[in-house]
């Protein structure tokens, strides 16, 4: 899945793209729900293993911050889920929160715990 999310765009400021892994555990399902200031991209539900990606320009003008909302066993959990990586962020989502790939290291080692 690839959705575009309006913006100002141009070879100045180019396409960021996300990308959220369920990889919580077999079996498991989790909602994402993903907003901007701007822009509500609506649920989507994954299977284990799934993804859900999509790009957009960030504001040239102004910061741009996405943060999306994770329901797994009855609970939601809210993460900032692009504020300062550049044209890809790629999370992995698992039982102790969402860690975000660490270019320097090769490895999903920037972890944020659950917040409700």
């Amino acid at each position: 899945m690839l959705y575009s999310v309006r913006s100002v765009s141009g070879a100045w400021n180019p396409r960021t793209h996300v990308l959220i892994y369920n990889d919580i555990g077999a079996g498991t399902h989790l909602t994402v729900h993903c907003k901007s200031k701007d822009d509500d991209l609506g649920p989507h539900l994954l299977a284990y293993r799934q993804h859900y990606d999509f790009s957009f320009h960030p504001h040239f003008f102004r910061e741009t911050l996405f943060f999306c909302g994770m329901q797994r066993n009855g609970m939601v959990y809210r993460f900032d889920i692009y504020y300062s990586c550049k044209k890809h962020c790629e999370w992995n989502v698992h039982r102790g929160g969402a860690c975000m790939f660490n270019r320097e290291t090769s490895k999903f080692d920037l972890c944020d715990g659950w917040n409700t």
